[in-house]
């Protein structure tokens, strides 16, 4: 069986995924890749992560957790292995569900500590749009890492499970809830 390049894992188009929040629009990179794998290309660059697909920040994020640490194959598999599960439970294209689940799991903002003599002021801030991002793809990681921690579920199943909540807003979505928490101190920091 001969891979399609034009999909991503050779199964989802990414041609008809929308992002429906305008400052989030240009930094999700939905470009068409077979493989998303571009080996560092863009990291030296200025915002180079917008240059990447979001299925590979997703990937690359989950390496920084501790049983997936430098293993891309692992959490390329994990992922993959997730997509599937996502497209049985849900019967929707898996990059929609994770463009929502990240649109959802974005928080707006957050504190800032302020400095004044000798004490700290708590501050609300906005927050840009890759910054947005870079949190919302964190918190999801560690959302399905969390889970799977003293558990017998597979990562791919508990960041299935991650996404599919984060993408219809539930607050059992440890993403959801973060965002909320934090969106809850920046307000009565204002």
């Amino acid at each position: 069986m001969v891979e399609d390049l034009t999909l991503l894992f050779g199964k989802y188009d990414l041609s008809d995924v929308a992002c429906r929040d305008p400052g989030l629009a240009n930094y999700i990179n939905l470009t068409v890749t077979g493989v998303p794998h571009t080996g560092a290309r863009h990291s030296s660059r200025a915002f180079g992560k917008t240059k990447i697909n979001i299925v590979e920040r997703l990937i690359n994020r989950l390496m920084m957790s501790e049983n997936y640490t430098g293993k891309k194959s692992k959490s390329y598999k994990a992922v993959m292995d997730s997509f599937d599960l996502i497209e049985k439970r849900t019967k929707q294209n898996p990059a929609q569900v994770l463009v929502d689940a990240l649109v959802n799991s974005a928080p707006r903002e957050e504190i800032l500590r302020l400095r004044f003599g000798g004490i700290s002021v708590p501050k609300a801030v906005d927050i840009g749009p890759s910054r947005r991002l870079d949190i919302a793809i964190g918190n999801l990681c560690r959302g399905a890492m969390k889970t799977t921690y003293k558990n017998k579920k597979a990562v791919s199943e508990c960041l299935a499970t991650e996404l599919i909540r984060a993408s219809k807003k539930e607050i059992e979505s440890f993403a959801v809830s973060k965002k909320e928490e934090i969106e809850r101190v920046a307000g009565s920091a204002r």
